[in-house]
């Protein structure tokens, strides 16, 4: 592999992992906390001994660091791959100030890398800050790609290029042994990330909303089995590529209508679990003051989409308003019993198996945060 220095902004699930995967292969690697100062370098040993961000945190081995300034306009090509936090106008603001502060550095003849889905012209304003912080022209002075990273075990098979053209350096620090990667225009990438995005939504709303339908306890000519393991973990993933590319739109559109349905159907969803929560409550004539409710959900903290910690503390927050003793676990096997009753919400199906690995059988009620809203006695 070629020698030039590579720069991952942002100490993401995702941006480790391309990190790993490029080290592992003889590149010049180095990483940014984006909440430090400095850049460490990701040797090829490191990467082989700490394959996933939260063992190389765990551990905290020592590692040579420079300043992110050094190493940002010492690199040859920057990877965008932060995590971001706010919500709604705020994220925004955290998402261009991240982008600024990334990009500030970069000398000619570098390249810049977006990993992060947006939605249809997002790029074009991205290249405009690019250009207005740098003072570079993207396309003559400075490159940029668009390489929507959603899942860092299955990396996109294509990479938007502004003015379209390829990179044969990039294509081959980003190749798995499975596929290589093709180049596209900045726009058929936005595309074709739309398309997968809106179709992955429009499949797991349909079925959510028909689903209301399936009475819990009621026989029924329709097979159910399959869905019983769509669960709300798996309802969200992707959320904020699906309002990142609802917010490209002024005005209305069918697109715009399918787009969101999708996210009042998600928003319903959430209302409807808290309804079957309240009404468990009721049937089993539970106060609240000797009730406890623990909403189990085990999922990744170091992503680069805030999307399940949203919803989490929406969940929560929400909850909070029947029942003051809520708490969250990121470790179902540690639920003990408590001296209240307790309402198990597990909202993944990792968690469920682990849940039902430990559970006695009278240690607490559990409701299934699938989407049959499953409650069990």
């Amino acid at each position: 592999m070629v020698s030039e220095k590579i720069v991952i902004y942002g100490l993401s699930t995702e941006g480790y992992s391309l990190a790993c995967q490029m080290a592992i292969n003889g590149a010049n690697v180095q990483i940014i906390d984006e909440t430090s100062s400095s850049a460490i370098s990701l040797k090829s040993e490191i990467a082989q001994t700490y394959p996933n961000i939260n063992s190389l945190k765990e551990d905290e081995p020592l590692l040579s660091m420079e300043p992110i300034e050094i190493a940002v306009s010492n690199a040859k090509y920057l990877f965008f791959t932060p995590k971001i936090r706010k919500m709604d106008q705020d994220l925004k603001t955290e998402l261009n100030s991240k982008f600024k502060d990334a990009v500030g550095s970069l000398k000619k003849g570098s390249n810049l890398i977006y990993c992060l889905g947006t939605g249809f012209g997002g790029n074009n304003e991205n290249i405009s800050i690019l250009e207005h912080v740098t003072g570079f022209k993207a396309g003559k002075s400075i490159s940029y790609f668009y390489f929507p990273v959603n899942d860092s075990n299955q990396t996109p098979t294509i990479i938007g290029s502004f003015n379209n053209t390829d990179d044969k350096k990039l294509a081959s620090f980003l190749a798995t042994d499975k596929e290589g990667k093709k180049f596209v225009s900045i726009s058929t990438a936005e595309q074709l990330h739309a398309i997968d995005t809106v179709k992955r939504f429009t499949s797991i709303c349909s079925i959510v909303e028909v689903c209301k339908f399936q009475r819990s306890g009621k026989k029924s000519d329709l097979d159910f089995t399959d869905f019983k393991n769509l669960y709300l973990d798996d309802m969200i993933n992707g959320l904020y590529d699906l309002r990142s590319i609802a917010s490209s739109f002024e005005g209305v559109n069918s697109l715009m209508y399918l787009i969101n349905g999708c996210l009042k159907g998600i928003s319903s969803y959430i209302k409807r679990l808290i309804d079957i929560i309240r009404i468990t409550l009721k049937k089993n004539d539970l106060k609240a003051s000797r009730t406890k409710i623990i909403l189990s959900w085990t999922f990744d903290l170091n992503g680069m989409r805030g999307e399940k910690i949203e919803i989490l503390d929406l969940l929560t927050s929400k909850l909070r308003d029947y029942i003051g003793d809520v708490e969250t676990s990121q470790k179902p096997e540690d639920i003990f019993r408590s001296d209240k009753k307790t309402i198990v919400i597990v909202c993944s199906k990792y968690d469920y198996k682990k849940i039902k690995q430990n559970q006695r059988s009278e240690d607490f009620l559990v409701i299934k945060a699938n989407s049959l809203c499953e409650v069990e006695q």
